[in-house]
């Protein structure tokens, strides 16, 4: 009897211990944070095989697992003067220290600071963030660019790098706007500077700031791996020329969240060299919507794939969903998804354009006349409502020798922003798939 009392208390005891540290783990804060709620896809298993997989790895970036106690680095102790004289010496000498001591953080306080083009570059000890909360405000003397006419402020070559902090980056983009050849015609064409630019960089977070007036790009990833965006607020006016809000290069395993943007251009270009880039819960408007390239400039040769735009509200923009390609470019655009997005007074709400042609760059080409062409495959249309500005929500224009395959519409219901009926437009696409309430569609080629 009492070999069976013992066995019966050690058994309640491993049964308590099991419990508790079960529920522990449910609830571990941790666990929690980066739970992947997208939608399943169900593309006959094929299509994103291997997505959410990749998506999982960046939502998994570990900046929260960080000292309790980091070096707080205050630029104001470096000597910046807060009076609208340039404080680029006090943030160099600042980031200086933070990078080479590790476990520190560059703080920004709420103030105003004036800065000239400036180049944080690494690599760096681990554990370092960028904390901004007050305003930073580039300068607007063209001569002051004259080292990199293409960048204000750059990360460059860091890993495991947090920037965040509620503050505002002030591109005061207007002197350039002004000379743009979109505003003034007389002038010749040329690059302006992109706000803040992320090169080189890998398990990288960027989070609740807010990215204003830009002289051309507002926030640029490039040639970086494992990103996580999110809280971000791009604003600049609608006729701002070139003023994309979110531009993605060559960069990889990316996810873009729970951002507002409105300005003069693309809310998110994604262009050649991008793959596995997620979006999601996006505001956009006004701009030109969500676009994939241009891809193929100048006979390139261009590749981008596993693009998932997932949750999106665009109001009074260009374009809804677009996929634009160069007539002569070679490479692919693959593995493409557009599902849950409500459009409003958008004018061209679904497009693919693989015959873009800039006349004032180069003579178009003839339809059918090309020898090459961005091929575009694999594009899934899920779950996409609202009101289109023009009489055509639907406009696939697609190359004669490469058509567009395996184009997928699911439960689409877009109609004239009046209530009339709209149109689509379809030109080239192979044997394009219907699933569900489909409104419009393609009639037979």
């Amino acid at each position: 009897m009492a070999l069976l009392k013992h066995l019966l208390f050690s058994f309640t005891i491993f049964i308590i211990s099991f419990v508790f540290c079960y529920g522990s783990l449910q609830e571990d804060p941790l666990t929690n944070i980066y739970v992947h709620h997208s939608p399943s896809v169900d593309d006959g298993g094929t299509l994103f095989k291997n997505f959410n997989k990749q998506i999982e790895n960046v939502l998994s970036l570990n900046r929260f697992e960080k000292p309790s106690s980091l070096k707080m680095v205050n630029v104001n102790d470096y000597g910046a003067k807060r009076n609208g004289d340039d404080d680029s010496e006090a943030f160099k000498k600042a980031w200086d220290e933070v990078c080479t001591s590790g476990e520190a953080i560059l703080v920004v306080p709420k103030d105003n600071y004036l800065l000239k083009p400036i180049r944080f570059s690494g690599p760096c000890k681990p554990n370092i963030e960028v904390q901004i909360s007050g305003t930073l405000e580039a300068a607007d003397d063209p001569s002051d660019y004259e080292e990199d006419s293409t960048h204000w402020l750059v990360f460059d070559n860091i890993k495991n790098l947090y920037v965040y902090g509620g503050g505002t980056l002030d591109g005061n983009g207007k002197i350039w706007w002004e000379n743009s050849c979109k505003k003034n015609k007389k002038r010749s064409c040329k690059d302006a500077p992109t706000a803040l630019t992320f090169e080189s960089c890998e398990d990288l977070t960027v989070e609740n700031l807010n990215i204003e007036n830009a002289q051309q790009i507002h926030v640029s990833f490039q040639d970086s791996e494992n990103v996580k965006v999110s809280g971000l607020n791009v604003i600049a006016p609608e006729d701002s020329p070139n003023t994309d809000g979110i531009h993605v290069t060559k960069t990889k395993n990316i996810q873009i969240s729970d951002s507002v943007i409105g300005t003069g251009d693309d809310c998110i270009s994604i262009v050649h060299g991008s793959k596995n880039v997620e979006a999601t819960n996006i505001t956009c408007g006004p701009g030109h919507g969500i676009s994939i390239g241009s891809l193929g400039a100048g006979k390139s040769k261009d590749v981008v794939s596993g693009i998932k735009v997932n949750g999106a509200k665009l109001f009074g923009t260009k374009n809804g969903v677009r996929i634009k390609t160069w007539q002569g470019g070679s490479g692919s655009a693959s593995d493409i998804k557009f599902q849950n997005i409500e459009m409003t007074n958008v004018t061209n709400p679904i497009i693919i354009n693989q015959n873009y042609c800039d006349k004032k760059k180069r003579p178009c080409q003839k339809a059918g006349s090309e020898k090459s062409a961005v091929e575009i495959k694999n594009v899934v249309y899920e779950n996409i409502s609202g009101t289109s500005a023009s009489d055509v929500a639907v406009k696939f224009d697609c190359s004669k020798k490469f058509p567009c395959q395996k184009i997928k519409l699911q439960n689409i219901d877009l109609a004239c922003e009046g209530g009339d009926d709209a149109e689509a437009q379809c030109n080239n696409v192979d044997k394009p798939s219907y699933i569900g309430h489909v409104k419009p569609r393609c009639s037979k080629e």
